[in-house]
């Protein structure tokens, strides 16, 4: 192949590019536009096996994350109560929190009750609840038998995939716990929370091919 052959194809491949780069930022620009949403399925889920209970819609917006807001970390809760309880007071429209997924002690079982596409009220930091997903887990901080292996797991699996879905490193930086985001006056996970034996579990979950 001439030299003039190669030139020619490769710029053709170079306006490929940019015409897929435009067509992406055409896309978010038109899901920025007020009163644009995207197509959504009534009860449809982002985790897959999860079930889905939606939470009241007083506890989180409507939003169109990624395209609005970039979600880089993941926020790891701990309910101090039962799982049956954090699903009640997130239906409640008087608590004014909620976070996207639950995940219940026993059995490693998860509930969505936000979309990954809208903004839930979970980190009592208003730039941290556009840029994250938040994941509660049944029990409490001071009794550390109440996060189980299952717990563990499930949320792990949870935890890599939301992170594999928005091109996340499976990092410290990028997967926190409450007590982390500025300004807010919670604990949890606390002092019982294994980080060490979580991130292992959370980088050894296979990569989900997008």
């Amino acid at each position: 192949m001439g030299r003039r052959a190669l030139l020619v194809g490769g710029a053709a491949v170079g306006l490929g590019a940019l015409g897929y780069a435009a067509r992406d930022d055409l896309a978010r620009t038109w899901w920025k536009v007020p009163g644009v949403n995207r197509p959504r399925t009534e009860g449809e889920v982002d985790h897959p096996g999860a079930d889905w209970v939606p939470a009241s819609e007083a506890n989180w917006r409507r939003a169109d994350r990624p395209y609005d807001y970039t979600v880089d970390r993941v926020v790891v809760h701990v309910i101090q109560g039962p799982y049956a309880v954090a699903l009640k007071v997130f239906q409640d429209p008087s608590h004014r929190a909620a976070t996207h997924y639950v995940v219940r002690t026993s059995d490693g079982k998860v509930t969505q009750m936000v979309r990954e596409l809208d903004v839930a009220y979970h980190a009592g930091n208003r730039e941290y609840n556009e840029r994250s997903v938040g994941i509660e887990h049944e029990g409490f901080v001071d009794r550390p038998e109440t996060i189980t292996d299952a717990t563990y797991r499930a949320s792990a699996a949870l935890t890599a995939g939301i992170c594999d879905r928005y091109g996340l490193p499976r990092d410290r930086e990028h997967i926190i716990g409450h007590i982390e985001v500025p300004g807010t006056d919670h604990t949890d996970p606390g002092p019982h929370w294994d980080w060490d034996r979580y991130m292992r579990m959370v980088r050894d979950v296979p990569v989900r091919k997008a």
